[in-house]
């Protein structure tokens, strides 16, 4: 296997510190590429970065209007998010619609992301719970989901169990893979993740972001799912997370949704464009600059300064002194499309 070229460089002072591999693709909903930077064939776990896709069958099958729910549960069901307490406080809610509890979430215990909401449940005297997990609102959907199909939900994360199966033929369907036990994993909350190429994944979210090649319901499905993530930025991730401050920056023109790893995607309604990415490391700090270089482009927005801190984020030091940036290589900034 060929080494992925150096997309990002990490300075210190006048000289390059640190340096990071990867592969990024844009295509349009066709699988036309734009843009191929390294290996895009090569199958990758996207993890989080689906879960838009994922919570899919929750709108496609009725059951987000059945209950009621608006742009901030579906920007939840698709979140990676803090585990902030509005966050908590709306996943909770959403399985009181169809009368379930935390008890009933098969995602496991997590911290909450920030020090402040760590400190407010030390101080009560409690500790973390299933809502409190970063992927909580995608899990209350999938209860939801399976509650409102007339399904038990216990077993909801086994890849046999019905809630499982429906997600994995409708991300074969948007991401036009086939979805097998030989690319098959399990994800940190324990659902099935898949290995998918990033041709594909960008493909599958130009997809999501014209719903060309889709049904008329899947399209739908999509377009809510991604107007409540860029409605709702917040409830994507949350207080200084990269997906909120990106999406919060230039409302309405991007859906951007981190995965582990160093994996992102991104969809382009305007461009009717998806955007794949995987840092070969794992850095998230890399990916993030790999997908703000490459949308900033896509957006002609290369000289908004309100794009600066996205595509050259600033090092800073103990004291808050700034002492380096994470931006663009070579093979990046001067990629043609």
């Amino acid at each position: 296997m060929s080494a992925n070229p150096v997309l990002v460089e990490v300075t210190r002072g006048p000289l390059v510190e640190s340096w990071h591999r990867g592969a990024a693709a844009i295509s349009d909903a066709d699988g036309k590429l734009l843009l191929a930077l390294g290996d895009v064939a090569r199958p990758i776990f996207p993890r989080s970065a689906v879960k838009a896709v994922q919570a899919i069958p929750l709108v496609e099958s009725g059951a987000a209007d059945a209950l009621g729910f608006g742009p901030a549960e579906l920007a939840l069901a698709g979140a990676s998010h803090n585990g902030e307490p509005r966050h908590v406080a709306t996943a909770a809610a959403m399985l009181a619609r169809v009368g379930r509890t935390e008890a009933d979430l098969e995602c496991g215990p997590q911290w909450p992301e920030r020090q402040d909401d760590i400190g407010r449940l030390h101080i009560a005297g409690l500790k973390p719970g299933a809502l409190h997990n970063n992927c909580s609102g995608k899990h209350a959907g999938f209860v939801c989901f399976a509650c409102h199909a007339g399904l038990d939900p216990a077993g909801y994360v086994a890849p046999e169990h019905p809630v499982q199966r429906e997600i994995r033929t409708t991300m074969e369907n948007v991401f036009r893979t086939p979805l097998g036990p030989e690319v098959q994993g399990i994800d940190g909350c324990s659902i099935p993740t898949w290995a998918i190429p990033l041709e594909r994944l960008a493909a599958g979210f130009a997809r999501l972001a014209t719903g060309v090649g889709l049904t008329p319901g899947r399209a739908a499905a999509a377009r809510r799912i991604l107007e409540a993530g860029m409605a709702e930025p917040y409830m994507v991730a949350g207080t200084n997370r990269f997906c909120t401050r990106f999406m919060s920056a230039f409302p309405g023109r991007l859906y951007a949704k981190t995965g582990a790893e160093g994996v992102f995607c991104a969809a382009l309604p305007e461009q009717g464009l998806g955007i794949a990415v995987k840092c070969d490391d794992g850095a998230g700090r890399a990916a993030e600059v790999i997908l703000a270089t490459l949308a900033a482009r896509l957006l002609g927005l290369e000289e908004s300064p309100e794009m600066r801190p996205f595509v050259e984020p600033a090092l800073l030091n103990r004291n808050r002194w700034p002492v380096g940036s994470v931006r663009a290589a070579a093979a990046l900034g001067d990629a043609q499309f």
